[in-house]
């Protein structure tokens, strides 16, 4: 089984790749997911600063890598020859994506920071922070799991800051690479 592993610092464009590759029909499991079930099941709204403090608890009881070792089940359920992880958020998930899948490929996005808070405008979901300095703050918040360390470790590296379509082709581009037989 060829797992992808996607990061990129928030509203770079992991959840335009998972998109895509969901059009494609490759089963994608969403880490940030395993938070929201989290925030619901202890009856707060998902707002960032909730889901910002279930990550960090998930983190301190179990492990820089708490969230990784929650979705490895739901990838092997899937039963398929390749499965998208979207919103890997630190080297340590990248360490066990790697020891329980070794054909485990890091795609890593890159999107200026003018471009996300741009971005974090228009998307309307409940975790979006609305300004530059909230964004500042997330970065942060993620980048003390080792989300900049997971980036620098990625096989693959993205540019998104260019337009939507350019973007889809790359994105399209990469997973018909990479379901193609080596």
């Amino acid at each position: 089984m060829k797992v992808i592993g996607v990061v990129g610092l928030p509203a770079s464009g992991k959840g335009e790749f998972s998109k895509i590759a969901g059009a494609m029909g490759i089963p994608v499991i969403v880490m940030g997911d395993v938070i929201r079930d989290a925030v619901r099941a202890q009856g707060l709204p998902p707002t960032d600063a909730n889901l910002g403090m279930i990550a960090n608890k998930l983190r301190a009881e179990r492990g820089m890598d708490a969230i990784s070792h929650l979705c490895i089940d739901a990838i092997n359920r899937t039963h398929a020859p390749l499965v998208l992880v979207d919103g890997i958020r630190g080297d340590a998930e990248v360490r066990v994506f790697r020891e329980h899948f070794p054909e485990f490929v890091l795609v890593g996005i890159d999107s200026s920071f003018e471009t996300r808070v741009k971005r974090l405008g228009s998307r309307g979901r409940s975790d979006d922070v609305g300004t530059a300095d909230a964004l500042r703050s997330r970065d942060d918040r993620e980048s003390s799991w080792g989300l900049l360390r997971a980036l620098n470790t990625a096989d693959i590296r993205i540019r998104n800051d260019d337009d939507l379509d350019a973007y889809m082709k790359k994105v399209r581009d990469l997973l018909l690479e990479t379901e193609r037989p080596r």
